[in-house]
C-alpha cells in the first residue's frame, strides 16, 4: 500500500526518472536539466518562479566525507519523502559515469525548483565542489578556487550565498596536517563577512554529540557562525538512507531516517534565518590569491633580471676603473662582462585531469618579455587568465592590452652570456638618450645613474607586492593562510636589503603569528610533502 501511494505521490517524478534498484527503499536516479557553461555543470530540478525565494549553499570539504550522499538527502528532504514511502531519489550522477564523461572533476550547481508548496518556502540551490586532499594533488586544490571564481564573478552564476557548509565526518578524532591543510584551503577562499554564514554538516554520525569534529574545529580556529553555547552551529546527518531495508536492519535504517531529516528540519529553519552574503568580498579574496602569487613570481623573475643587470654594470665599472689611464689617454680598451637577456623556453606539463588541453603553460607578454601568469593553469586564451582585469594586464611591467599576450606552453627565462664591449661601444650606448646638455656626463656617472633607476625599479615591484600581502590580510576571513605564508621569507628578505624598517616590521609580526599557529605550521608540511611528492611522480628536478 505505501509503494501504491508513493507512486501516486511521485507519479510526475518517477515518470521522468530511470529505475536504479527495486526496494524497499526502490531508488530512481532524477534527471534534471543539464548545462554545461564553461568548465561549469548546471542541474536543473523543476522550474524557477522569480516570485519565490531562493537559499543557495555551498558545499565544500575532504574527499570521502560524503557530499553527494548528503546532496541527495537535502533534494529528497525538500521533496518530503517519507520513510513509509519506500522511495529514494537520487540527482547526483553515479561516480563511474561522471568519470567516463569525463576525467575532470568540476564545480556542479544543483537548482531545486518547484517543491516551495510542499515543504520549505524557498527554492534550492546547492555548489557541490570536488573533494580536497584529492589523490590529484595540490594543482587539483587550486584549481577548486578558480572555478568558484569563475562561478562567483561570471554574469550568469552566483553571487550570494546563505550558507556555506564545511562537510565533515563524525568521526574525525584527530587534527592531521592532511586534515589542516584541507581547513586552511576552504577557510581561505572567503571574505571577512562570510563567518557567521559558515555551518558545519556532520557525516555519518550515530546521533550523538560529535566531540571529536568538533574539537578539530576548534584546535584548528575555523572562523564560522556558533550557537549560545558557543559551540561551531553543526547539524547530524547518517548516510545509510538508501541502504536496503532488510528486516535485520530495518530498526537501526529507521533511526538513521529519523535523525537525519530532523536535523534537516533544523537546517532549514537555520537557512530561513541566514541573510544571504553577497560574494564580492570573496570574488577579492580569490582573485588577491591569484594576482599575488602571479605578482610575486613575476617580482621574482624582474628582480633577478634587475640584479643581473645590476652585476653587468658593475662588472662593467669595475673595468673601466682599471682602464682609467688608458681612458685618459684615448687608448683603445675592450673588456668582458655578462650580458643578461632573455630567451624562450618550452615547457612540458602533461595534467591526466585536463585530458593534455590548453591548460597550464603561461600567459606571457611580447612587448615585456615576461611571464604574467605562469604556471596559467586553467586559461584557455589570454583574456581568460586571471591576472587579466579590464582589458589590461595586471602583473607584466607595462601593464599591457590583452592583446599582447599569448598562452603557450613556453616561458620567458633569464640568461647571460659574455660580452666583449670597448669604451667608444659603450659610450654611444649610454649617450643616445642624453640631452645635449648632459653630453659631458662621464660614462661611470651614466652606469651610476642606471644602477639606481634600476634600484628604483626593483623597490617599486616590491612595494606592490607589499600591497597585495596588506589587502590580503585585510579582507580574507583567513588571513593566516597558505597562500600568504609561502611568499613571506622572500619578501622579507628583499625588504630587508632596501632597509625598509616598517615594513619589514610589519612582515615579521605576520610570519611571527603564523608561525605560532600550529595549523599554519601543519598545513604547510602536509602542502610540502605533497608538492615534493607531485614532482618526483612526473620527474621534475
Amino acid at each position: 500500500m505505501a509503494m501504491l501511494n508513493a507512486s501516486i505521490k511521485y507519479k510526475k517524478t518517477i515518470s521522468k526518472s530511470i529505475l536504479i534498484r527495486e526496494g524497499p527503499p526502490t531508488v530512481y536516479q532524477l534527471r534534471p536539466e543539464k548545462e554545461n557553461i564553461g568548465t561549469l555543470t548546471r542541474m536543473t530540478l523543476g522550474e524557477k518562479n522569480p516570485e519565490k525565494i531562493n537559499k543557495t549553499i555551498l558545499l565544500v570539504g575532504e574527499t570521502g566525507t560524503g557530499k553527494s550522499t548528503l546532496i541527495n538527502a537535502l533534494v529528497n528532504h525538500f521533496m518530503r519523502v517519507e520513510w513509509k514511502d519506500n522511495v529514494w531519489f537520487q540527482i547526483v550522477e553515479d561516480e563511474k559515469k561522471k568519470q567516463s564523461e569525463s576525467q575532470t572533476s568540476d564545480v556542479t550547481v544543483y537548482e531545486i525548483f518547484g517543491f516551495e508548496e510542499e515543504t520549505l518556502p524557498f527554492s534550492l540551490t546547492i555548489i557541490d565542489t570536488p573533494g580536497y586532499g584529492d589523490a590529484e594533488g595540490i594543482e587539483k586544490d587550486f584549481m577548486i578556487s578558480q572555478r568558484l571564481l569563475d562561478l562567483f564573478r561570471s554574469d550568469d552564476g552566483v553571487h550570494e550565498i546563505n550558507a556555506v557548509c564545511l562537510v565533515l565526518k563524525a568521526a574525525e578524532n584527530r587534527v592531521s596536517d592532511r586534515l589542516r591543510y584541507i581547513l586552511d584551503s576552504v577557510m581561505s577562499l572567503f571574505g571577512k563577512n562570510m563567518e557567521k554564514n559558515i555551518v558545519t554538516l556532520i557525516t555519518h554520525s550515530d546521533g550523538l554529540t560529535p566531540e571529536n569534529a568538533l574539537q578539530a574545529l576548534d584546535a584548528a580556529k575555523i572562523k564560522c557562525a556558533r550557537n549560545k553555547e558557543k559551540e561551531p552551529f553543526h547539524f547530524l546527518f547518517n548516510n545509510r538512507q538508501s541502504n536496503e531495508r532488510t528486516p535485520k536492519y530495518k530498526v537501526s535504517l529507521k533511526g538513521a531516517w529519523d535523525l537525519s531529516m530532523d536535523q534537516m528540519d533544523e537546517f532549514a529553519d537555520f537557512l530561513k534565518k541566514a541573510s544571504p552574503q553577497n560574494l564580492m568580498t570573496t570574488v577579492e579574496v580569490l582573485k588577491a590569491q591569484t594576482r599575488i602569487t602571479a605578482c610575486i613570481q613575476n617580482l621574482k623573475e624582474r628582480i633577478e633580471l634587475t640584479e643581473l643587470k645590476q652585476r653587468e654594470i658593475h662588472q662593467t665599472q669595475e673595468a673601466l676603473k682599471k682602464h682609467e689611464e688608458k681612458m685618459k689617454n684615448n687608448e683603445k680598451f675592450t673588456v668582458e662582462v655578462d650580458e643578461p637577456y632573455k630567451d624562450k623556453e618550452e615547457v612540458s606539463e602533461w595534467r591526466w585531469w585536463a585530458l593534455g588541453m590548453n591548460y597550464g603553460g603561461s600567459v606571457t607578454c611580447n612587448v615585456c618579455e615576461e611571464n604574467c601568469h605562469y604556471p596559467c593553469t586553467l586559461a584557455w586564451y589570454p583574456e581568460h587568465c586571471k591576472v587579466m582585469e579590464g582589458g589590461r594586464c595586471t602583473s607584466c611591467t607595462k601593464k599591457c592590452p590583452v592583446s599582447d599576450h599569448v598562452k603557450e606552453k613556453k616561458i620567458y627565462v633569464n640568461k647571460t652570456r659574455k660580452v666583449p664591449k670597448t669604451e667608444e661601444g659603450m659610450k654611444e650606448k649610454y649617450e643616445k638618450s642624453k640631452a645635449e646638455g648632459d653630453k659631458s656626463t662621464s660614462l661611470l656617472e651614466n652606469l651610476k645613474k642606471e644602477m639606481e633607476d634600476l634600484q628604483r625599479g626593483k623597490d617599486e615591484l616590491l612595494e606592490e607586492s607589499f600591497q597585495h600581502v596588506l589587502k590580503l590580510e585585510q579582507i580574507a576571513l583567513n588571513a593566516n593562510s597558505l597562500s600568504t605564508h609561502v611568499h613571506l621569507d622572500f619578501l622579507l628578505e628583499k625588504m630587508k636589503e632596501r632597509g625598509d624598517t616598517k615594513k619589514v616590521q610589519k612582515l615579521e609580526e605576520m610570519k611571527r603569528r603564523m608561525e605560532e599557529d600550529k595549523g599554519i605550521k601543519a598545513a604547510l608540511q602536509y602542502m610540502r610533502g605533497k608538492l615534493a611528492a607531485g614532482k618526483a611522480a612526473v620527474g621534475w628536478k
